[in-house]
């Protein structure tokens, strides 16, 4: 079994934040796929119809950190804790997912519990392989909740009839279809 040089994957880990930090200053998240290899895959579970899966960078651009994020502009996913195997090359990072938009007693929105990503580190200050969890029921919930008070973004409220149009978005599979296992 191969091992990854830990100072290294702390670099990489380093890196990582801050380029999303950046993303989440200017709402645009595509510059990340710069730090994915060519070949990377990237997907999560959208309940139980639905997987996501980009395959190769420029899905990953386009469609993950593209079309998957657009809406999503102004919130924040900081980074609670990372758990780090050197021995494989995975690391795990817990985040939050927080919206810009406030309720009336002044909190952010932001979805109950914890969502996380599972990264494989691929060489080269480069991810070769990225799913996330999270949890879809609270997600959804916090979705319906800042519908009915009348808190989403115009761009929210885009990428909601864009994912309930019917139409299956590129990326979208029937669970268990897409082209790369998620586990």
């Amino acid at each position: 079994m191969s091992t990854f040089d830990r100072a290294e994957l702390d670099e990489m880990i380093t890196r990582w934040i801050d380029a999303n930090k950046r993303a989440e200053e200017v709402g645009d998240w595509k510059p990340l796929a710069e730090m994915y290899t060519e070949d990377a895959t990237y997907g999560w579970n959208y309940g139980p119809k639905d997987d996501f899966m980009a395959v190769g960078r420029d899905e990953i651009r386009e469609l993950a950190l593209g079309q998957e994020m657009r809406g999503l502009e102004g919130w924040e996913y900081p980074y609670q804790q990372l758990i780090v195997d050197d021995r494989t090359g995975d690391v795990i990072g817990m985040w939050k997912q927080i919206a810009d938009a406030k309720r009336d007693n002044g909190e952010h929105y932001s979805v109950h519990g914890i969502g996380g990503s599972w990264f494989r580190y691929g060489g080269n200050f480069q991810w070769s392989w990225q799913r996330d969890f999270f949890d879809f029921g609270n997600v959804s919930h916090l979705f319906l909740e800042m519908i009915t008070d009348g808190a989403l973004s115009d761009g929210m409220n885009k990428r909601i009839e864009r994912s309930t149009s019917g139409k299956r978005l590129p990326g979208w599979y029937p669970a268990g279809q897409a082209p790369v296992s998620l586990w």
